[in-house]
């Protein structure tokens, strides 16, 4: 049904800390290393693009959008002579599960829980998948029973349904995945940009190259700040990726709902609290 006012943000607020255990908790890492990855990115390209199953490197880069060309083919298809995609998945959510269910602690065995879980189960299972590459590869595996198991899945396939919609938006915008990644760093404070943990590592002169590509634009003054335009087109940006992560939602009765967001709040303040003073968070 559609809900009298705007819910994807706020719902983005609320599930993105239950996705982000996988980045800012040692479980899911300990999880890859058990399967024998040695490194961190193999872990995660493992993890994450195993619902694509063994795609090339092509294909993975295009789903995630926002790494330099050459990265990901350091470590796929090299991935798969360490193990499969099945057991990456399986590893990567019982990682992020054992997270879980340490922060949250006594109140992963309450029925509020697993309410939750099964509300979010029914959200991030009610949008269409056309044009969707990750949340449908996520929407074509099972489902868990395990109510945190249940929780985290269901978190992780809004999260990819949301990444989806927001290359979309960008790919309207003409932003590239590395120009994506400049305009968020400048839209959270950082400055310059290029000093962003995400691209850092790049080299310096491909990022030179970027940003004189979005000065050209007009999208960045000559200090690497943002123009008008360029503040314009991030909001358009965030105000479509918004927009098109709407639909799950749709599944929900307003009063399912408002009940939803009510049990995830004290569920998203208690990971935020950890995640924020976290020193693997980024």
């Amino acid at each position: 049904m559609n809900h009298r006012e705007p819910v994807a943000r706020r719902m983005f607020e609320l599930t993105e800390p239950i996705s982000l255990v996988n980045f800012f908790s040692p479980e899911p890492n300990d999880a890859m290393a058990a399967l024998g990855f040695a490194n961190y990115w193999d872990g995660y390209f493992a993890g994450r693009s195993a619902p694509l199953g063994r795609v090339p490197a092509e294909v993975v880069h295009a789903a995630f959008y926002n790494f330099a060309d050459g990265e990901v083919a350091r470590h796929v298809p090299k991935v798969w002579d360490t193990t499969t995609p099945e057991a990456a998945h399986a590893a990567r959510e019982r990682g992020c599960v054992e997270a879980l269910r340490r922060i949250l602690a006594g109140a992963v065995e309450t029925p509020e829980l697993a309410r939750a879980a099964d509300l979010l189960a029914t959200a991030s299972t009610g949008a269409p998948t056309e044009g969707r590459v990750m949340y449908a590869a996520l929407r074509a595996l099972p489902v868990p029973e395990e109510p945190v198991a249940r929780l985290w899945h269901a978190a992780n396939m809004l999260r990819e349904h949301r990444g989806d919609g927001h290359i979309a938006a960008l790919v309207t915008e003409r932003i590239g995945g590395i120009e994506a990644h400049v305009l968020s760093a400048l839209d959270l404070g950082i400055h310059p940009a290029e000093s962003f943990g995400r691209i850092h590592h790049l080299p310096a002169a491909y990022l030179a190259e970027v940003m004189a590509g979005l000065r050209d634009r007009d999208l960045l003054d000559a200090a690497g700040r943002f123009t008008d335009a360029g503040r314009a087109t991030k909001g358009r940006i965030e105000e479509r990726t918004d927009a098109l992560a709407e639909a799950p939602y749709e599944a929900l009765e307003t009063a399912e709902l408002a009940e939803l967001i009510s049990l995830l709040e004290p569920v998203a303040a208690r990971l935020g609290a950890v995640g924020s003073n976290s020193e693997e968070v980024g």
